[in-house]
């Protein structure tokens, strides 16, 4: 791949402004139109540097359009780009629950210590997985108000990219608040899969 394409992020490799809002029909077509540019059939006689940097192309392209076309990936790879923290950092979401999830964590915590204990305790099946479901309750309720800040932080950035008087200090706090949402919808889904987890017991 040659220096320009490297150092151009999946956005811009796509031509597309980095933005969260994208439109799918307009994503894929830019995806299956460059495919075709870039697809290594096209460079069966040429010779083996340009074949070699065709592959390499090909996988960049596949790269960007897996991680542009959804949503929460595009998220994480906008924030990778903008506020220079690694992904590594981001995702694990760390052990520690973020402040604003603590009163639900404490709460989950103690109901699951309580269903743990109905359960080695020989309580029937549906009684304990009833508890279980209604302790999920108020956490899929904190998922769909982050799904939705998430929603609205991603409309305000858009509009700061389209707005060439935005200053720096706003794209940062907008970034910043993203970021805020984003580590918690990746504890809030860690959460709900530990759930999952004691369901299936």
């Amino acid at each position: 791949m040659n220096v320009e394409a490297r150092t151009r992020d999946f956005f811009g490799f796509l031509g597309l402004a980095r933005k969260l809002k994208i439109d799918a029909a307009d994503l894929e077509q830019r995806y299956r139109a460059l495919s075709r540019q870039f697809h290594p059939d096209y460079f069966y006689n040429a010779p083996a540097a340009e074949r070699r940097a065709s592959l390499e192309r090909s996988s960049y392209l596949n790269d960007a359009y897996r991680t542009l076309k959804n949503p929460v990936s595009r998220i994480e790879y906008l924030l990778s780009l903008e506020r220079d923290v690694s992904v590594e950092a981001r995702s694990g979401a760390g052990t520690t629950p973020p402040p604003a999830l603590l009163e639900e964590v404490f709460a989950l915590n103690e109901e699951l210590d309580v269903i743990r204990e109905e359960r080695e305790g020989g309580a029937p099946a549906p009684e304990w997985k009833a508890r279980l479901d209604r302790a999920r309750e108020p956490i899929e309720r904190k998922r769909a108000e982050h799904e939705a800040a998430l929603d609205q932080l991603s409309a305000k950035w858009d509009a700061l990219v389209d707005d060439a008087s935005a200053g720096e200090p706003e794209r940062r706090r907008v970034l910043a608040e993203l970021q805020e949402r984003f580590l918690e919808r990746n504890y809030i889904t860690n959460l709900l899969a530990g759930i999952e987890r004691e369901l299936s017991q």
